[in-house]
């Protein structure tokens, strides 16, 4: 079946007709326990002698269908379903790492995931070198005897910058190291397949593009195969289980063990790490995010074609100060996502700024309607947050710069709607930012102008207390409904204003037209 296209795989792959009831869709298996046919059974599935089910905080069914297609679509010998994105990167890294080792990380991260990598696993003894940038060689810097693995997201969430794959896997294999890879926004391998370019272990929040819709929390690790944990700097894979009356992982279940393939690292994050963590998917969850899965390649490309009309939409438009998103040819990474992209599939997210700033940017996410604003990616719909405020608003301000984050960045997670109605919601509260501008200035000087001369200061409004009162919009000289609005105390045609900025010590600015600021 590994030779069939994705589209099919994320239908089939893992599964066949029930054999008992001949139930095409996959079943649920609600249960927690399974029998055992005599008392011999038992003891060989719990002695790792044979592999049937036991207990589903440790195998199910129904994740069983989910875990085989996932690594059918990702590319991989073998998968574990967990509770979630967050889960599945815990349980990679414990996996391999103990007190007194470490990592070397991508400080490019989604706000969650550093805080894990920061805050719990040092208190685990778990060391994470956060590298700022891209180059291999300051990832290989901080590499030492201790170092355990590097870990990358396939675009950094929100940088959305692509790592070089090639240069880090280079790097791995010289220190016998593996490459970890977060591919939440690559999709399930619907935007890329980090095993085809080096990764060794894979990790994703199934939440997003593979489930679909918003409904289902879940994780998934998908093992490569690759990797030989049998160097040395890997004793846990090589030294007898406490666990397991000293059976040693690599020799039981490495490329020359009972299933025939390198399972040796999914085969321990299972047995004892579900065993002992419990951080396991439930069979309704599973059900759930197979029938995201069946439908992710249709919906992973009417995401990316919407996010990169949405983007290019925005990167002219007048209101928008900045435009991130890999697929714009203009995009500093845009050449690595060719390289390692889906050729038509440059990612579903994109980032962008609104002239204004923070204010500018806080009054659009408030007026936009179709889409909505909450803490998510890859649903159906179009999704809009804030980074710095929520999802990265735990990290300091010097972190949120280490991650990508500035303070006008709006994230949008494009929908599957259609890019015409996306379009006219963002354009309309784009409308209403314009006259946010205002907000960062205090007028000074109003001069009036008959038929473009100047005809000199109106007096009204050069009263040195007035000019304390507070922004411009509190002088009700301007209306976003109605635009521009006369007054008795001049009987002018048009209007400049001299302003001076609130936000470097009143320093004078230039001189705007009334124009500007209503985008004409």
């Amino acid at each position: 079946m590994a030779s069939q296209h994705f589209d099919t795989l994320q239908v089939h792959a893992g599964q066949a007709p029930d054999p008992t009831t001949n139930s095409r869709a996959v079943p649920i298996y609600a249960t927690t326990s399974y029998t055992f046919n005599d008392a011999a059974h038992g003891a060989d599935l719990f002695a790792l002698k044979k592999f049937g089910n036991i207990y589903s905080r440790i195998m199910n069914p129904t994740c069983d269908v989910f875990e085989k297609r996932i690594a059918a679509l990702e590319g991989g010998v073998a998968a574990l379903a967990v509770s979630s994105g967050q889960s599945a990167q815990f349980l990679a890294i414990s996996t391999i790492a103990e007190a007194g080792d470490n990592i070397v990380s991508t400080s490019f991260l989604y706000g969650g995931t550093y805080n894990q990598f920061k805050i719990s696993f040092a208190r685990m003894g778990i060391e994470v070198k956060f590298i700022v940038g891209d180059d291999p060689k300051d990832f290989e810097a901080q590499i030492n005897e201790k170092t355990k693995a590097i870990y990358v997201e396939t675009m950094g969430n929100p940088r959305f910058n692509v790592p070089d794959f090639s240069g880090l896997k280079a790097i791995c294999t010289k220190h016998k190291i593996p490459l970890i890879v977060d591919n939440t926004f690559g999709c399930g391998g619907a935007v890329c397949q980090p095993i085809k370019h080096g990764a060794d272990i894979v990790v994703e929040s199934a939440t997003k593009w593979i489930g679909g819709h918003g409904t289902t929390v879940g994780g998934v690790i998908v093992d490569a195969g690759t990797f030989d944990w049998s160097s040395g700097r890997f004793p846990s894979f090589t030294m007898p289980s406490p666990g397991y009356h000293g059976l040693v992982f690599w020799d039981a279940f490495g490329p020359t063990g009972v299933m025939g393939a390198n399972v040796a690292f999914i085969i321990r994050a299972r047995v004892e790490g579900l065993r002992d963590l419990g951080m396991c998917q439930n069979p309704f969850g599973a059900f759930m995010l197979l029938q995201g899965a069946e439908t992710l390649s249709l919906r992973v490309e009417r995401h990316c074609s919407n996010a990169l009309a949405l983007a290019e939409y925005l990167q002219a438009h007048p209101q928008v100060e900045w435009v991130s998103y890999p697929g714009l040819k203009s995009h500093a990474y845009h050449q690595k996502a060719l390289q390692y992209f889906h050729t038509e599939r440059m990612g579903c997210v994109l980032c962008f700024g609104v002239k204004g700033g923070l204010e500018a940017g806080q009054l659009f996410i408030n007026s936009v309607k179709l889409a909505s604003h909450l803490a998510n990616v890859g649903d159906a719909k179009t999704l809009v947050i804030h980074p710095a405020s929520t999802t990265h608003e735990q990290l300091t301000e010097d972190e949120q710069k280490a991650a990508g984050i500035t303070k006008d960045m709006i994230r949008v997670s494009v929908g599957i709607e259609h890019i015409s109605d996306i379009k006219a919601d963002f354009e309309q509260a784009l409308q209403l930012t314009k006259g946010q501008l205002f907000h960062n200035y205090l007028i000074t000087s109003v001069y009036g102008h008959y038929s473009g001369y100047q005809n000199g200061t109106v007096d009204c409004f050069t009263d040195p207390d007035l000019l304390d009162t507070g922004p411009a919009d509190s002088y009700d000289i301007f209306n976003l409904d109605s635009g521009f609005l006369d007054s008795d105390c001049f009987g002018i045609y048009s209007l400049d204003f001299q302003f001076e900025s609130c936000n470097t010590n009143y320093n004078l600015c230039e001189l705007y037209s009334v124009d500007h600021f209503l985008g004409g």
